[in-house]
């Protein structure tokens, strides 16, 4: 028996417009490709991504494209008359007739689903020249066809039109409140020719690890086509051989188990490594061993883990917990949510998934969530979150909208889930699959027929919402079945079939700072939840991705805030409003120039989501008391240059924000809170008043340890830089492992006689010492607010350096300074802290890297200008 040969069919592609005579084929940019690279690389249009050009690339997904190439034939096995040749097809965008030799083989419209089509008889010889062509259709058009065809389903979305909502395909493409409006069309994943008897069709690892850790069980399954022997199945770690055995095939599977004791086990980053073993399965032909062949062979890398999602009662508060347990461990999962890095899928590298997910763990993130608008993402996004540590929150796509449900439409779904779960299923990273976003917040707000209490599927089917059954049946037997072993959530945000802002269980999406009612950032722990997978703040991108979108660069006479190509590139529905709204009662501010505008927004989403994450962290109490898990925010990364609520750009360049979750999401972090009291002393006066503004003080220690510590609160008058306080208000206090602990409360500390008002311009900082090392391990500086109405001094002593051994940049001055961001022209230097907040007579350093002497770094502060 002959082994399995896989021949890429990725040589000598072309393309042309199929409604638009004497159009000409030319060839692709790239392979695999989309319409938009192809046309993008001969200049036919221009980069839809520089300043208004989507509007001019509009008619592409409405026209009709072919795709086409010719390859060799191949011999096919005659032996028993077994022998196969198999086109497979990873993934067509969308609507595709596919023809070989002038036959059609498949017809797709599912962008999601891999197909395979056995071509055996109309493949030519080895010789002879195959034609392979793809006729792609406009998804657009198709959709609205099909949305006129059920006109009995009541059609509604967020974002976009109604028509995607009829078509499987990357629900992003229609343009959202984040990306441009680009209908894709192409061979988007690559495309093979498979000869062969016989094949290895899946290898599925499932691993059991019991609570005491001490050892693994490993049952593995393979999937044969064709006749064949044996499956010998091996498993290695590093290298070194753990476990093999060779087992018979029997009814199409060969099935193994193993016992591992003491096993190497996978941990999310920061609380242990990241073994994976490699699991490999090949398929032998023949009953010993002189006549014995290895006609196939598959492999996975797998990690073995415990991991739980832990729903329990809370001590002292109602509803129920919801956070993620790995290895025993609970863990805090303060994260991110993650778009599609490209609104052009096929040109993401490797490399650039690698580079975003370790941008990811290099902010001190545990978890990703892959939004349910985008795609299920690529194996090497899921690969580097394996390496990395990263645990995956792995949506179904579905978003922001009533979906239907007619019988096709409901076997493709199916078809999509069951091939989209066994491609992914092997990575541990992923800890849970959730079936849509936002689809239960959708029908709330349109008041679609939800009644959970009724079981009944066929019901559910009958009623204005029937997307229920593909959240609530179709979905959770599909991963019942596939992956039993994972936790499967109904939707993002769910809880229990009740109202999805219910904060006492489930995960929320908190938007009601920005959106909803635009409560002020300030007021985030009154806004929590059990576990919040969604909350945002939008900010400007760094100046030089402007500078990249703006047609002529620097010299655009568009080069300022409010202007067209600007807000253009900001697709979110009343964004000047709310930029200003939260700008305008937190700073002050002006438009010019450009530079300090981009800095005040990102101050302002740096300051929000880090009081976001400091006060829901504060919420991780300890066992009973995880009244809130985790937050992700939204969301760590764009498709395109864009003003948004990305914490990174396009360009992976980081914003200011992104730096201030890192702190907030160190091992060890400080936090404060002030409030101002008003006790009145007689019943009805608004004269006779008491007022005090306190400040309270905790500490988080999400180590596995215990901490011994000291707490120093120091404050200074932020208009003269006079110091007013300076002492250990805790001293040798125990921060228990995990969770958050209360330290300290008091008045603002303050001079006596210093004047009125005086705790309104007062700036108080806490700080860890670590009892063992005498080191400071936690800093946080709290300052009144709203900012705007601070006297902020400028500085005369301001010290931007680099340090002497040229790895950090060391900072000074004798006034306080709130929120210095150190910038230099070169793109190879990379901070590794910014926008940070300087008090007299400390030194704050910042690590960098790729710096030199000759390096320029200037500051830039609030109140600067």
């Amino acid at each position: 028996m002959s082994p399995r040969t896989v021949i890429p069919i990725d040589k000598n592609w072309e393309f042309r417009q199929a409604d638009k005579e004497h159009s000409k084929f030319l060839p692709v940019a790239q392979f695999p490709t989309n319409v938009h690279l192809d046309l993008l690389h001969h200049g036919l249009i221009p980069d839809p991504f520089i300043g208004k050009n989507e509007l001019d690339v509009q008619w592409i997904g409405e026209a009709q494209w072919t795709y086409k190439t010719t390859f060799k034939g191949a011999s096919v096995p005659k032996n028993g008359g077994g022998g196969k040749a198999v086109l497979a097809f990873d993934g067509l965008d969308t609507f595709a007739i596919v023809k070989l030799n002038g036959n059609t083989i498949l017809e797709t419209d599912n962008m999601f689903i891999p197909e395979r089509v056995d071509v055996t008889s109309l493949l030519k010889g080895e010789d002879e020249d195959n034609e392979l062509v793809i006729d792609f259709d406009s998804a657009y058009l198709r959709g609205w066809k099909l949305v006129e065809k059920y006109p009995d389903h009541k059609w509604g979305c967020w974002n976009g039109d109604n028509s995607r909502l009829a078509v499987r395909k990357a629900q992003y493409h229609w343009g959202w409140d984040w990306g441009p409006t680009l209908l894709t069309c192409g061979p988007w994943r690559p495309i093979n020719l498979e000869i062969y008897e016989s094949r290895l069709a899946d290898l599925n690892v499932e691993s059991t690890v019991p609570e005491d850790l001490k050892s693994a069980d490993i049952k593995v399954t393979a999937e044969v086509e064709g006749k064949a022997d044996k499956v010998r199945f091996e498993i290695s770690l590093e290298g070194k051989q753990v476990a093999s055995e060779t087992v018979p095939v029997s009814s199409d599977k060969a099935t193994a188990s193993f016992h591992l004791e003491n096993p190497s086990l996978w941990y999310p980053i920061r609380y242990g490594k990241q073994p994976l073993y490699q699991v490999k399965a090949t398929l032998i032909a023949g009953d010993g061993d002189d006549n014995s062949e290895e006609v196939d062979t598959l492999e996975k890398r797998v990690g073995l883990r415990r991991a739980e999602l832990i729903h329990r009662p809370l001590k002292d508060q109602p509803g129920k917990s919801f956070f993620f347990q790995v290895n025993n461990i609970p863990l805090y999962c303060g994260g991110s949510d993650w778009i599609p890095a490209d609104n052009f899928i096929p040109r993401i590298s490797k490399e650039r998934y690698h580079d975003w997910v370790k941008l990811v763990a290099d902010g001190n993130q545990f978890m990703i969530r892959v939004w349910g608008g985008g795609i299920y993402e690529e194996q090497a996004f899921y690969d580097a979150c394996d390496e990395l540590g990263i645990l995956v929150w792995q949506d179904f796509m579905f978003g922001c909208g009533n979906y239907p449900a007619w019988p096709a439409l409901l076997e493709s779904i199916k078809r999509e889930a069951h091939e989209n779960v066994k491609l992914l299923r092997h990575h541990p990273s992923i800890v849970i699959w959730a079936g849509n976003n936002e689809d239960y917040q959708y029908q709330e707000s349109v008041s679609l027929t939800y009644n959970y209490a009724d079981k009944d599927p066929q019901n559910w089917l009958k009623t204005d919402f029937p997307a229920r059954y593909i959240y609530e049946k179709i979905l959770p037997e599909v991963c019942s079945e596939l992956i039993p072993s994972t936790y499967y959530h109904p939707g993002s945000p769910w809880g229990d079939g009740v109202d999805t802002h219910d904060p006492t269980v489930g995960d929320i999406h908190q938007w009601n700072v920005w959106h909803g009612t635009q409560e002020k950032w300030q007021n985030f722990d009154k806004l929590g939840g059990r576990f919040v997978s969604e909350f945002g703040m939008q900010a400007f991108p760094n100046v030089k991705t402007i500078d990249a979108y703006l047609p002529l660069g620097k010299n655009d006479p568009d080069r300022y805030p409010q202007s067209s190509t600007v807000d253009f590139h900001n697709k979110a529905d009343g964004h000047e409003r709310r930029i200003a709204l939260y700008l305008v009662e937190n700073m002050r501010y002006g438009p010019d120039p450009l530079e300090q505008f981009v800095y005040a927004t990102q101050l302002m989403q740096g300051e929000c989501l880090a009081s976001a994450y400091r006060l829901w962290k504060r919420q991780w109490k300890g066992p009973g008391r995880e009244y809130c898990g985790g937050a992700l925010v939204w969301q760590i990364n764009d498709c395109w240059p864009v003003t948004s609520w990305s914490i990174a750009d396009y360009y992976l360049r980081p914003k200011m924000a992104y730096f201030t979750v890192k702190r907030e999401m160190a091992p060890v972090s400080i936090g404060i809170t002030r409030t101002e009291h008003r006790h009145p002393k007689d019943r009805y006066t608004r004269v006779n008043v008491d007022v005090s503004t306190r400040v309270e003080v905790w500490g988080s220690n999400l180590t596995l340890e215990d901490l011994e510590v000291d707490c120093v609160l120091k404050a200074w008058d932020v208009e003269t830089g006079e110091q007013t306080f300076n002492e250990v208000v805790a001293e040798k206090i125990v921060l228990p492992e995990n969770r958050s602990t209360e330290i300290d409360a008091r008045e603002v500390p303050v001079i006596a006689g210093g004047g009125k008002d005086q705790e309104k311009r007062t700036v108080v900082a806490a700080y860890l010492i670590d009892r063992k090392t005498e080191k400071q391990i936690a800093r946080y500086v709290n300052w009144p607010e709203p900012l705007k109405y601070l006297h902020l001094q400028k500085p005369k002593e301001l010290k931007v350096v680099l340090s002497e051994d040229g790895n950090a940049v060391e900072i000074s001055a004798e006034v306080p300074i709130k929120g210095l961001v150190v910038e230099t022209e070169d793109d190879a230097v990379v901070f590794e802290d910014n926008l940070v907040d300087i008090v007299p007579n400390e030194v704050v350093r910042i690590g960098v890297k790729g710096a030199t002497k000759e390096t320029k770094l200037e500051a830039r502060y609030l109140g600067m200008l």
